[in-house]
């Protein structure tokens, strides 16, 4: 893309459809606006333009849906655990498991580690991981991370507006991650638990025989700005993927909406904006087969009755103010967009975990999520995480051992004939989607059938996909001691906690393909 003029911002300029472009390219120069490049699938413009004023004035323009700035659009969903942990036990585990994979009650959870002997993932189903990256240098993550379908979408930031740190020194040149680089390491994580090798090392992740992609649109400091994210879900569609996870939420705004009387002008153009390119990106990767997966968030609110926002916007820092929330016209993004399956969190004992949002409109399905508290990082989920983050955060030294304050927040190292790979627990809604993602990937692995025409090579409706899901799930009623400020609606069948209930994968392997 052609470079950004001095004293201009980026924005995304979203058409009414491909008959408008021509003259609305037009329009838009005579706005001020430089058109740097397009993202066809959903009539999207990338333009740079003087910011004062701009959203209102190419709003204006007939042909054009409407416009938002660069700002950031997506906030990872993990929290780091502290507390004492046992010590890593680098004997082999049972057959077909790892050593770590004792640690991994997620993976008993849900019947993973017993679902293995019936169908460990097949290579031809790629999982797209839509985070912070992936770090293809980690040894349990080598094996099944196709670099060359991995693409990064995303500019590294070094600070915000106010100047104050964002995503800090750029480590590469032109700020371009490459695309095995994970500079944040939520996304590397997120990825164990979808499909780490079972390589008799490490730790092995639900679906361990699968193909991971990375297609990053995520910043190293957790934050997502609209277009990457568009992007990368456009481009996924277009490779093949079968199944994309989704653990980040929608920021600025804790929910865009379509006219809140409490947001000014451009505010408001802007979330429209937002609501209608990603829905766009969401049906596209839909029907091109992509089977989409989202975490629900990690405030403890009914996303159905929303509270009132008192943090957006929040990017830059000091911005927000208070705004009543309206369910009916304002969407928590990507996890209320279309054929999105909402997944929420769980603890170690099947409990909803207490950060995990809810609610009977967008929960489909519960996960293993991690649930700390008083069990500290035992509770949590442990999976891969890159060194260099952990050696950033003081959790593993110069010489590549764990330090005091790693070991005490579960931080564990394994070596093998792959070289030492690290680990770390973490918990949030966004651990438990991707249990859920590498369910889905087994089930295409076990009933998806093959299209010369499909790029990955293997394919199976999304539909049908997230019907195999829903229809195996462990049913979990609301508990008995009802929880007045938390109140858990519906059956024991369907309710706002669970939803369909717990993620099962040996249950959903064995559900009939339509």
């Amino acid at each position: 893309p052609a470079p950004v003029p001095a004293g201009h911002s980026t924005f995304t300029v979203l058409l009414d459809g491909p008959a408008a472009h021509d003259s609305a390219v037009a329009a838009i120069g005579a706005a001020g606006g430089q058109v740097l490049r397009e993202n066809p699938a959903v009539s999207a413009l990338v333009v740079a333009a003087p910011p004062e004023g701009f959203v209102e004035r190419v709003a204006a323009i007939e042909g054009v849906f409407g416009a938002t700035r660069a700002h950031v659009v997506g906030t990872a969903q993990a929290a780091r655990g502290g507390g004492p942990a046992r010590p890593a036990q680098a004997a082999p585990g049972p057959s077909g498991l790892d050593p770590l994979d004792t640690r991994l009650w997620g993976l008993s959870m849900i019947r993973a580690d017993a679902a293995r002997a019936v169908q460990a993932g097949d290579r031809r189903v790629l999982v797209g991981i839509l985070d912070t990256g992936v770090d293809g240098s980690h040894p349990d993550i080598a094996p099944n991370l196709d670099v060359g379908l991995s693409r990064n979408f995303v500019t590294d930031i070094p600070t915000d507006p106010t100047g104050a740190p964002l995503d800090g020194p750029c480590e590469f040149e032109g700020c371009v991650d490459p695309p095995d680089h994970d500079g944040g390491g939520h996304g590397t994580h997120v990825a164990g638990t979808v499909a780490a090798a079972a390589d008799r090392a490490g730790l092995s992740g639900v679906a361990p025989n699968v193909t991971l992609v990375n297609i990053r649109g995520g910043q190293d400091a957790g934050m997502f700005f609209l277009q990457p994210v568009v992007d990368a879900l456009t481009y996924g569609a277009d490779i093949g993927l079968d199944v994309i996870n989704m653990s980040f939420y929608v920021d600025p705004w804790r929910y865009n909406c379509l006219d809140n009387p409490a947001d000014p002008p451009a505010a408001r153009i802007e979330q429209r904006t937002t609501v209608e390119a990603m829905n766009r990106a969401l049906e596209y990767a839909h029907s091109k087969g992509v089977t989409l997966v989202g975490s629900l968030g990690n405030e403890n609110e009914d996303l159905g009755r929303p509270r009132r926002d008192m943090s957006s916007p929040n990017y830059p820092a000091g911005s927000e103010y208070a705004r009543p929330i309206d369910n009916a016209t304002c969407t928590d993004l990507p996890v209320e967009g279309p054929h999105v399956i909402g997944v929420a969190a769980v603890g170690p004992r099947g409990e909803k975990a207490d950060y995990s949002n809810y609610g009977v409109e967008q929960t489909s399905l519960a996960a293993p999520g991690g649930n700390g508290g008083l069990g500290g990082p035992d509770d949590m989920i442990l999976s891969t995480y890159p060194k260099a983050i952990l050696q950033e955060d003081g959790d593993v030294d110069a010489a590549g051992e764990v330090t005091p304050s790693g070991a005490a927040g579960g931080v564990q190292k394994v070596c093998g004939p792959a070289g030492c790979g690290y680990y770390t627990p973490l918990q949030g809604t966004s651990m438990a989607a991707p249990h859920v993602a590498g369910v889905a990937a087994l089930v295409v692995s076990r009933h998806g059938v093959p299209d010369p025409q499909h790029p990955g090579g293997l394919t199976m409706d999304p539909d049908a996909v997230e019907q195999a899901l829903i229809g195996s799930a462990h049913a979990t009623a609301c508990p008995a001691t009802p929880r007045p400020t938390v109140p858990c609606e519906g059956t024991p069948e369907f309710n706002g906690y669970y939803g369909n209930g717990v993620v099962d994968a040996l249950a959903a392997l064995e559900q009939p393909s339509r």
